[in-house]
């Protein structure tokens, strides 16, 4: 069998491994500048093919007429694709005898889009999955394969979630790909009336309010962490909140419930605990220190109040 491999992010990475002996192809997004010196870096996907000895692809763009004709001498039987970050054409779908089949981090219909794994815990989602789809023209649409279920932990992050999702994606990859490769497998079609929406993150969002109930405030925290970070704006700078749980209490939203032994804040309802925070241009700190540092007693305001 002859499989090309679409994929960039860390969630496509276990799935790669699990497949590499029959890759023929891996086709990742370019690579692009990252951290202080903004140097050009691989992808997740690239720097794992390239370990693996793989011969790789980052077209800028993947509807190049060129990067669709070097798939199609190939001869590929599938594309299988997990976290490109690309819309791809029908034309290159069909340069695979059994076309393009996507890995994606939900319980399709929900939660189509580029953040399936955050928007699901966000909305305080307590079931998720993984969705094996054969590709179509529009976003997330097309037939179901097999749907691997899981459920998802009260307290655990989005980093958390997209790493157990990941290995469960690399053994279904495994598990299905012989099938895949011969077009021997179920399709069914999606109930367009049960699809939502799962859109990018942008970094805004991570702002935890405490003038709003803990429940949905936690989640977002979770959904929002490690990438890309959950905050409060204190009445001492933007401090991240690197780790925190949700806990009982009440008080004027904003305020110091507690010093010790952990840092709580109440919000409208319930409170939030601060076990380790990291201060605007300072490093990460449990929540006990930014007390010491800060001089908080209870009954003090740390988060800065909403404007109207």
């Amino acid at each position: 069998m002859t499989v090309v491999y679409f994929g960039t992010g860390d969630f496509a990475v276990p799935a790669l491994r699990a497949v590499a002996s029959a890759v023929a192809l891996v086709v990742a997004q370019p690579d692009r500048p990252s951290g202080r010196g903004m140097t050009l870096r691989p992808t997740p996907v690239k720097a794992a093919a390239l370990e693996l000895g793989l011969e790789v692809a980052t077209p800028e763009s993947c509807r190049e007429e060129a990067f669709v004709q070097r798939v199609r001498i190939l001869r590929p039987d599938v594309l299988l694709v997990a976290s490109y970050g690309q819309l791809m054409p029908v034309r290159l779908l069909e340069a695979a005898r059994c076309g393009g089949i996507n890995l994606h981090g939900s319980i399709l219909p929900r939660y189509r889009g580029a953040a399936p794994i955050q928007r699901a815990i966000q909305a305080g989602e307590t079931e998720t999955g993984v969705s094996l789809m054969q590709m179509a023209k529009g976003m997330d649409t097309g037939d179901i394969i097999a749907i691997e279920r899981t459920p998802i932990d009260p307290d655990e992050t989005a980093g958390e979630l997209f790493e157990r999702l990941a290995v469960l994606a690399a053994r279904m990859a495994l598990g299905w790909l012989p099938r895949l490769s011969v077009g021997d497998y179920p399709r069914t079609p999606q109930d367009e009336a049960d699809a939502s929406l799962a859109p990018k993150i942008e970094p805004v969002e991570g702002r935890i309010r405490c003038e709003r109930d803990a429940k949905p405030e936690y989640d977002r925290f979770r959904a929002f962490t490690p990438s890309p970070g959950a905050y409060i704006e204190s009445v001492h700078g933007r401090i991240r909140l690197v780790r925190a749980r949700r806990s009982e209490g009440s008080g004027e939203p904003g305020t110091v419930l507690s010093v010790a032994p952990v840092l709580t804040v109440a919000c409208r309802t319930g409170a939030l605990e601060l076990h380790e925070v990291r201060p605007q241009g300072k490093t990460g700190m449990t929540g006990r220190d930014f007390v010491n540092g800060a001089r908080l007693a209870v009954g003090s305001r740390l988060v800065r109040p909403e404007t109207p």
